[in-house]
């Protein structure tokens, strides 16, 4: 398993999930219910719900970190067209890692984040590496 993958999913239990739905058929919505079942904190950013997971959802990371106080991880599912937005506003909010989900690809704003100081994933899933996690420290 890639390190930084590991020490995303390892050391850090703040995460906003943007673009986070509240039907349980989308991707959005089963992955941050797998971040809550292994201990995470899921902080809702969708601008369209009032809550989600029985947690109160923001519409921005400005008003979610204003609200909940430090966010570690922000995890985007958003088209690649829009993720460079989430990404800088991660940035301003002094986040640790930004995570990209599986077909969200900014190469750019993944090297700002960098310069930046904050761990990165690319194009992929926590749901799918949480389980490599666990078989791997078995």
């Amino acid at each position: 398993m890639d390190a930084t993958i590991r020490h995303v999913l390892e050391a850090y239990d703040t995460w906003a999930v943007v673009g986070l739905s509240p039907s349980p058929w989308r991707e959005s919505h089963g992955v941050a219910t797998l971040l809550q079942r292994v201990g995470k904190r899921v902080v809702p950013v969708n601008p369209m719900c009032d809550e989600v997971l029985g947690e109160r959802s923001y519409p921005d990371l400005h008003a979610a970190a204003a609200a909940v106080g430090p966010i570690e991880v922000v995890d985007v599912f958003r088209r690649s067209a829009l993720a460079g937005t989430h990404v800088d506003e991660a940035i301003e909010i002094g986040a640790r890692a930004v995570w990209l989900q599986l077909g969200v690809i900014d190469h750019a704003a993944a090297g700002r984040a960098r310069e930046r100081g904050l761990e990165v994933v690319m194009d992929r899933c926590p749901a799918i590496e949480w389980p490599k996690l666990a078989r791997s420290s078995d």
